[in-house]
């Protein structure tokens, strides 16, 4: 034979056998399942949902966005496009929750996931939004502006060159400026400047809440990478740079928390003013 065919033979038979002998795909296994006869009502989907997700905070998944390999693997096991796609990752593991047409009916089947593993890349806005897509929460009061339709204090200001979301809901004890920060011992600055970071790790988490989360198909992140260490980390505000604020004596009009540029060049800010005024500027340069 031919020593040229006998290689070819012999890779594809190598080949052959390294396929008959590969470990299967495993499916991700269920969680739990809970099916209706008919279609949820929006009452009794989220009663599920909360009641699985022990009061957690379950995010939209975005078929567009940035995929979790461990998200992916989930959905393959589901077997049919998904209705909707949540996720709560304030739990030793996260859970998925795939909502599926079944007969007449629908099921809501949970996965368990090992954990949300995509890699941090850097943010990108979509090239191509649909308003009805994008603001299908709120209601078009205006040319210009979108009102949240559960929370009227929620609101959007659309321009060609920027998207400014406003939220307002002033607190009982607004935050409070110490103008003698700079005059405190080393330990005491440390404390509060912990102390302000926490709060202000607290303000984002709701602005995320109200304004990526209100929202559908605007970033490239899934709205559980806005939360992680390793995606915001290098556009959350620093210690040094707070420390800085505090040592200044004046309070500012509003801290700046988050603040990124865009793979497209696009200025992307998060800012909050202490007492219940927080908003998400979109800008294009």
């Amino acid at each position: 034979m031919n020593p040229m065919i006998l290689r070819l033979f012999s890779v594809l038979l190598l080949c052959l056998s390294a396929a008959c002998f590969a470990a299967p795909v495993k499916s991700a296994p269920v969680y739990a399942k809970v099916s209706s006869p008919k279609a949820f009502s929006g009452d009794r989907l989220f009663f599920v949902l909360d009641s699985l997700g022990a009061g957690g905070n379950w995010m939209e998944w975005d078929a567009n966005g940035i995929q979790d390999p461990s998200v992916t693997n989930a959905l393959e096991s589901v077997g049919g496009k998904p209705e909707m796609v949540w996720v709560v990752s304030e739990r030793k593991k996260p859970l998925m929750a795939v909502l599926v047409k079944q007969g007449a009916g629908e099921s809501l089947v949970f996965y368990e996931l090992p954990g949300l593993d995509a890699k941090p890349v850097a943010l990108k806005l979509n090239e191509v939004m649909d308003p009805g897509v994008v603001f299908r929460d709120y209601k078009q009061i205006s040319a210009t502006e979108f009102v949240h339709r559960d929370k009227d204090n929620l609101r959007v200001m659309v321009s060609e060159t920027r998207i400014r979301f406003a939220y307002v809901n002033p607190d009982k004890e607004p935050l409070k400026f110490d103008p003698e920060f700079s005059k405190k011992t080393f330990v005491e600055k440390h404390q509060l400047v912990r102390e302000y970071m926490d709060f202000l790790k607290y303000e984002y988490s709701l602005m995320l809440r109200a304004f990526v989360q209100s929202t559908h198909g605007i970033f490239n992140w899934q709205p559980w990478h806005w939360y992680m260490p390793e995606w915001n980390s290098k556009s959350f505000i620093q210690e040094k740079e707070l420390e800085a604020v505090l040592s200044s004596g004046v309070a500012p009009q509003f801290f700046t928390i988050f603040k990124t540029k865009t793979a497209g060049g696009e200025i992307v800010e998060f800012r909050a003013n202490g007492n219940g005024f927080a908003e998400l500027v979109i800008s294009k340069l």
